[in-house]
């Protein structure tokens, strides 16, 4: 049973709309491998996809991951799996407290058929002191927690929380969805930093973004190019470097000519 999570020819669509044309992708267990790509080349998308987002009609393809495929697989049984995706826009829910909404997530991954979600569920004091750790990495307050869930959050706040929920559910493969987007530089640092201090051997993480700034922080293992819905280049960081320098259009041009 393989770690590694496998993208097989994998096609998708939202109404009449194809977005991915057929993408192959490995990521590998215990390595940071970033996705970047201009705007709408479907990165997003695929992000969705692995989460199991409903709006998206797969029409082709596979996504394997600890044996089983996850197309076949609903959102939470995914998450239950080890998959974790940090949303680029997330939602805000009034009413559920950030505590409750965390504590929530936590007992519904320990939860197991037949036994009494009781007694299951996380001890409070392990709660808060999991809790207490995070918000110390994150350089968040503690009035945070007390907060209703992304409910008049800044972006920065947002990003924060998300990445508070991964180092709380302990994934082993993370979907980073342009988690860099509407930061400055110190909550960039500040996000990236909790994000490597659970990169490791038991965890692959999936980096989206659009540009090199958030792989100075997070850095990548693998870089992929995506490109009309499709990947069309992957080498190692270095690739990010030369994106940054030149831009997209030289990519574009050189698939272009050798077409």
């Amino acid at each position: 049973m393989s770690n590694d999570l496998i993208i097989k020819d994998l096609y998708a669509r939202i109404g009449d709309k194809e977005i991915l044309r057929g993408v192959n992708l490995t990521v590998r267990q215990g390595t940071i491998h970033a996705i970047m790509g201009p705007n709408g080349s479907g990165k997003s998308t695929l992000s969705y996809i692995i989460a199991g987002h409903p709006s998206y009609e797969v029409t082709g393809g596979e996504i394997w991951y600890k044996g089983h495929n996850l197309l076949e697989l609903e959102p939470d049984e995914r998450s239950r799996l080890g998959v974790f995706l940090a949303f680029q826009y997330p939602v805000a829910v009034p009413g559920v407290t950030v505590a409750n909404f965390l504590r929530a997530a936590i007992n519904a991954h320990r939860a197991e058929e037949g036994k009494d979600p009781k007694e299951t569920a996380i001890p409070a004091a392990e709660f808060r002191k999991l809790l207490r750790e995070g918000l110390n990495v994150l350089d968040m307050d503690e009035s945070f927690i007390r907060r209703y869930l992304n409910d008049g959050f800044s972006g920065g706040e947002k990003k924060r929380l998300e990445i508070l929920q991964m180092m709380l559910l302990k994934p082993s493969m993370a979907v980073l969805d342009e988690t860099d987007s509407g930061l400055d530089i110190d909550a960039l640092r500040i996000v990236a930093n909790g994000v490597n201090r659970l990169a490791g051997p038991e965890m692959g993480v999936l980096v989206i973004t659009h540009y090199q700034r958030l792989l100075n922080y997070i850095k990548p293992d693998v870089v992929s190019v995506m490109m009309d819905g499709r990947i069309v280049r992957e080498g190692g960081p270095e690739l990010a470097l030369e994106l940054e320098e030149k831009g997209y259009d030289w990519l574009r041009e050189e698939l272009t000519g050798a077409a």
